[in-house]
């Protein structure tokens, strides 16, 4: 059996505990199956922000009639758009996987692991074991049960962002996130999109504004079924048609070339056999944590994905970091979310932090809005942006930032005077209020937001 200080199972954000360890002269072994770089890297955030941002660019030369330009697009070439994405996410891949394997301080193991015993796992054939085992597995796409679905090809997020032939017809089942940001992709390259979702609205974990909008704006550009639950799927020649009801009885059928399946992820804690461990998992598979990343199980650290706190790249490098501290380091800190923001880069764009005006509704809080449109700004004029406006949500007694919530162009950007706010400043409406914000930039429409609460 071959020992380690240190075994970081998964190649994403668990790399940076790795790199610290192996900076401090522990013996570091990696075990990632699939490409270095985890889930972003390779079939997530970069990809698709390489791929939307075409989109983006197509729906604006689209657009610009009615600034008074006219222009044609005369040609779309998905296929070689698709393969230069996938040839740099395959380099930088390559690239980490072979500074891991150049690392004297690194072992990269390229295969599946299951846990044996306690800090105890087995790679092929080999028995490895460490003092101290952080667990970055991830997760993978949710595939619900759905009659007829086991028997046909599919897409999921991954092979979404691959394809390498436009398909004239796409069906999505699922109405979150990444079926809101491949739908975007696929449909401003000029893809019929229907849109099958479970919730009343798409994006429902949004602020009710929020979601509310965007399904507005998704249902005057694409077929957009809400409150339909999928029964069947059925392929003939290359037609796939997907049955669906809502709670009417109303039934559905529509048709397409392909589908895309995007209904959540699911941990890979199964595929580790972490109970051998003594590793718990909550009732969806995702490990257990305490404050600190802790796991049931001695020396057992847990981050990103496959920990189930916020599923976001941002969120795992931010639990890398104090993983770091507490099994690397011996510095002992609690991890610290305060302010943890999320984004979708649909059109259009999202951006969010802090509470939705129905939790704070569930949880009987008083609260004071302030709302202020895009439109009503200068710049907000110049780009025309009539959907787009943001929400801010406070404390009536002290003045506390409670949430605030964006849709319209820049909002993953806007939002970052806020975050900054809620981290570093006093946390209220009063810090966004005391900037003076460039006239007439974009961000007068914080102002303006912050102003009316």
């Amino acid at each position: 059996m071959r020992e380690f200080d240190l075994i970081v199972i998964g190649g994403g954000s668990g790399l940076d505990v790795a790199s610290a360890a192996a900076g401090r002269g522990q013996s570091v072994a990696v075990v990632e199956k699939g490409p270095a770089g985890g889930t972003c890297l390779n079939r997530g955030c970069i990809p698709s922000k390489m791929l939307i941002h075409r989109a983006d660019l197509v729906e604006e030369i689209a657009g610009s009639e009615q600034f008074g330009i006219h222009a044609d697009i005369e040609d779309i070439d998905f296929s070689a758009m698709v393969q230069e994405v996938t040839a740099e996410i395959a380099e930088s891949a390559q690239n980490i996987r072979q500074g891991l394997e150049h690392s004297e301080q690194h072992t990269l193991y390229r295969s599946a692991a299951e846990f044996t015993d306690e800090r105890t796992l087995r790679v092929d054939d080999e028995q490895i074991t460490a003092e101290k085992i952080v667990v970055a597995a991830g997760a993978r796409p949710k595939i619900p049960p759905i009659e007829g679905l086991d028997s046909i090809s599919y897409l999921t997020s991954k092979e979404a962002l691959e394809l390498e032939e436009q398909p004239d017809r796409l069906i999505i089942i699922g109405g979150g996130y990444i079926a809101a940001e491949l739908g975007h992709f696929y449909g401003a390259l000029g893809t019929d999109i229907t849109i099958i979702g479970r919730s009343n609205t798409l994006i429902s974990n949004e602020d009710v504004d929020v979601r509310e909008t965007v399904t507005d704006t998704f249902s005057e550009k694409y077929t957009v079924h809400t409150g339909f639950e999928p029964s069947r799927i059925a392929a003939t020649n290359d037609t796939i048609t997907v049955t669906a009801q809502n709670d009417d009885g109303e039934e559905i059928e529509p048709t397409g070339d392909e589908l895309l399946v995007a209904t959540g992820r699911t941990p890979n804690t199964d595929t580790l056999a972490v109970e051998k461990a003594g590793i718990e998992t909550d009732d969806r598979g995702f490990v257990k944590t305490n404050g600190y990343l802790e796991t049931t199980a001695e020396n057992v650290w847990a981050l990103g994905d496959i920990a189930g706190n916020y599923m976001f790249k941002h969120s795992a490098n931010r639990e890398a970091q104090y993983v770091y501290y507490n099994a690397i380091a011996e510095r002992r800190r609690e991890v610290d979310y305060t302010a943890m923001p999320h984004a979708i880069f649909t059109s259009p764009q999202v951006a969010g932090v802090g509470q939705t005006e129905d939790e704070l509704i569930d949880a009987d809080r008083d609260y004071d809005v302030g709302v202020e449109a895009y439109r009503n700004v200068a710049m907000g004029m110049a780009i025309k942006d009539e959907e787009g406006f943001v929400k801010v949500l406070a404390d009536p007694d002290n003045g506390d930032i409670l949430g605030c919530h964006i849709v319209g162009s820049d909002a993953s950007t806007l939002l970052h005077q806020v975050l900054a706010v809620m981290v570093s400043g006093s946390g209220t409406v009063a810090d966004v209020r005391r900037i003076i914000h460039i006239h007439p930039a974009l961000n007068e429409v914080i102002r303006n937001a912050f102003q009316k609460v």
